[in-house]
C-alpha cells in the first residue's frame, strides 16, 4: 500500500506513526484507518520493534471524521427506516476490527498534540496509555452530530472515567481540555505541547524494554478481565497465562540475567 495519509518513523525500537493530513487538523478518512491498521499489522510481526507511538501531524491530532467526505452521501439517499442502519465508518473501514486490533497488539501510546474529537479520541481509548498536551481539546461529541459512541468506546469511557463521568460525556458531547481530561482519567498524563511526542515515546520506550510475549499475553488479560466479575475465572486466565510464561525463552532470560547481575536481552 502506498502511504498518503500517515508518517512512520523508527525511533530506536519503537515505531511512531503520525497521522498525516494536517490541513484538515488529520480528519479521519478510510484510507487513513487502513494505513494505520497495516502499519501496525506490520510492526507487529517486526521483532525489532517494542511498542507504537501515534501522534498527529500540524497542530491537530484528529478533528473527528472527515464530515464532507464521509456523510454527504447519507444525506443525498438517507436509507429507509424500514433497512438496518449502514454500518458506522469505523466498521466500513476494510471491514477490519481496530479494537480487536489495539488490545492484541504491541504496546500502543497515543501523543494527543491537539484536537481529538469524536473518532479522533474514540480510535486511541483502546490504547494502552494516552499522553495529551497542556490545551489539547477532547470530546465524545457523537450525540452533537445525531450519533452514538462506536469502536468500543461505551465500555472504555466507562473504564477510564467511572459511570457519571462517562454518561456525561456521552450525553453531552461537551469538551474538555486535557487538563480535565486527566482529572477524570480520560488521559493518562499531561505535559506541555512541546514535550507529547517525547513523553509517549518515553513510555513507549519503559514497555519496549519488556519481553514482548509477555507484554501481549498482559495486554489479552487486562482486555478479558477489566469487567470480569467472577474472580475465580480471571485467575484460571492468569493462571494459564502464567504456565505458558514460566516455559517462555523471555522468563529463563530474565531468571539468568537476575542472578548474573546483568540486564536481560529480549529481542
Amino acid at each position: 500500500m502506498a502511504y498518503e495519509q500517515t508518517l512512520a518513523e523508527r525511533r530506536g525500537d519503537i515505531l511512531l506513526l503520525t497521522l498525516n493530513r494536517p490541513e484538515r487538523l488529520n480528519a479521519w478518512t478510510p484510507k487513513m484507518s487502513a494505513e494505520l491498521t497495516e502499519q501496525i499489522n506490520a510492526a507487529n510481526e517486526d521483532a525489532s520493534i517494542g511498542a507504537i507511538v501515534v501522534t498527529g501531524a500540524g497542530r491537530g491530532f484528529c478533528a473527528g471524521a472527515d464530515i464532507g467526505g464521509q456523510f454527504a452521501s447519507n444525506l443525498e439517499s438517507p436509507a429507509p427506516s424500514t433497512e438496518p442502519p449502514a454500518a458506522p465508518p469505523a466498521e466500513r473501514a476494510q471491514g477490519s476490527d481496530w479494537v480487536r486490533l489495539c488490545r492484541s497488539s504491541k504496546p500502543l501510546v497515543a501523543a494527543i498534540n491537539g484536537p481529538a474529537i469524536g473518532i479522533g479520541l474514540t480510535l486511541v481509548l483502546p490504547f494502552d496509555y494516552l499522553v495529551a498536551a497542556a490545551g489539547a481539546k477532547i470530546s465524545a461529541r457523537f450525540v452533537k452530530m445525531g450519533l452514538v459512541p462506536e469502536l468500543g468506546s461505551s465500555h472504555f469511557l466507562v473504564s477510564r472515567c467511572g459511570f457519571g463521568n462517562a454518561s456525561y460525556l456521552a450525553l453531552s458531547g461537551a469538551t474538555l481540555i486535557a487538563e480535565d481530561a486527566a482529572e477524570i482519567g480520560l488521559v493518562d498524563r499531561v505535559v506541555t505541547p512541546d514535550r507529547v511526542v517525547d513523553e509517549a515515546l518515553q513510555v513507549a520506550g519503559e514497555f519496549a524494554q519488556n519481553p514482548p510475549p509477555q507484554l501481549r499475553m498482559i495486554k489479552e488479560l487486562l482486555t478479558q478481565n477489566a469487567a470480569e466479575t467472577d474472580l475465580d475465572l480471571v485467575q484460571r486466565r492468569e493462571g494459564a497465562a502464567l504456565a505458558v510464561a514460566y516455559r517462555t525463552p523471555e522468563h529463563h532470560e530474565a531468571v539468568r540475567a537476575f542472578l548474573e547481575k546483568r540486564t536481560p536481552t529480549f529481542r
